[in-house]
């Protein structure tokens, strides 16, 4: 499921550029220099869920983030920045968190499982119409 239905109205609108990054971190830098200028946050999957619900300079009532590009992120945030992601994740891990990891880690060696690109999807979408936290009022548009 994907957020597209637009009803914008006065909603931010935050445009972030697919050919501008290539891994999980050059994406944190995207959502920095587009999304949340001047604010510091913790560059991890956890923060960037919390800056999508409003606050971090983000508008409360609600925004789009409008992902240009998106398929060339589906290719450079797949597979191999997965495995990448996976492999930093194990190193620092709790051990009782490292056979799911490593299992994770083993999926997507093997192409299968969620990539780094869904997992940031999945995450937007929890803010979406529909999700968990649909009260945040966040549409996404994937182009």
């Amino acid at each position: 499921m994907f957020c597209t239905q637009i009803k914008m109205n006065d909603r931010k609108i935050y445009e972030i550029d697919g050919a501008k990054f290539s891994t999980l971190e050059e994406f944190f830098e995207e959502i920095c220099n587009v999304v949340i200028t001047g604010a510091e946050w913790g560059h991890n999957l956890d923060a960037f869920n919390d800056i999508l619900r409003g606050g971090f300079g983000t508008p409360e009532e609600g925004f789009m983030i409008k992902w240009l590009n998106s398929q060339i992120s589906k290719e450079r945030l797949g597979y191999p920045e997965t495995v990448r992601q996976l492999e930093k994740r194990l190193k620092g891990c709790h051990a009782s968190n490292r056979k799911y990891v490593s299992r994770d880690l083993e999926e997507a060696k093997k192409d299968q499982g969620s990539t780094v690109f869904e997992w940031l999807v999945e995450i937007i979408q929890i803010h979406c119409a529909g999700g968990e936290e649909y009260e945040d009022n966040v549409q996404l548009l994937l182009e």
